[in-house]
């Protein structure tokens, strides 16, 4: 499976890492399976790759049966929550596990000068032309599962 690169802001990046969020809300279905390896890119004004996670669970339902089941894991208000999906007939709820931060998160700024990567606006998965950094990342996250 290759991993998926999953942009966020830098409050919710930091949440998962904390491990205060464990469910990431996205408005579009992902199709990926569980055990997915997840690189987390903290949007600006972080732009830097800040961590890796693990995809334990994807559930594509309405809104309001999303909101019933991981509102306390979105770390999200109700506000929050119905403005980010405002218009959208489905929501998906991605569960994280092993959050793991990264001891010295490659920049943006980094990753575009040696491999011209550009962050998705939402996730795109891990091209083998992308910098070997992020694939060291996944790598970093599976030799922890194993240990």
């Amino acid at each position: 499976m290759r991993p998926l690169v999953l942009s966020l802001k830098p409050r919710f990046a930091s949440a998962i890492l904390n491990g205060d969020k464990t469910v990431e809300l996205r408005r579009q279905r992902v199709a990926a399976p569980p055990q997915t390896q997840l690189i987390l890119y903290a949007s600006a004004p972080v732009m830097a790759v800040v961590g890796v996670a693990l995809l334990l669970d994807s559930e594509t339902d309405t809104a309001q049966l999303i909101w019933r089941r991981h509102r306390r894991k979105l770390g999200l208000t109700r506000a929050e929550f119905d403005t980010y999906l405002c218009g959208s007939p489905t929501a998906t709820a991605l569960t994280l596990g092993f959050p793991t931060e990264l001891p010295d998160p490659p920049s943006l700024a980094m990753l575009r000068a040696e491999s011209g990567f550009h962050p998705p606006q939402s996730y795109r998965y891990l091209h083998s032309g992308d910098h070997q950094i992020l694939h060291s990342a996944a790598d970093h996250l599976m030799k922890r599962l194993v240990s």
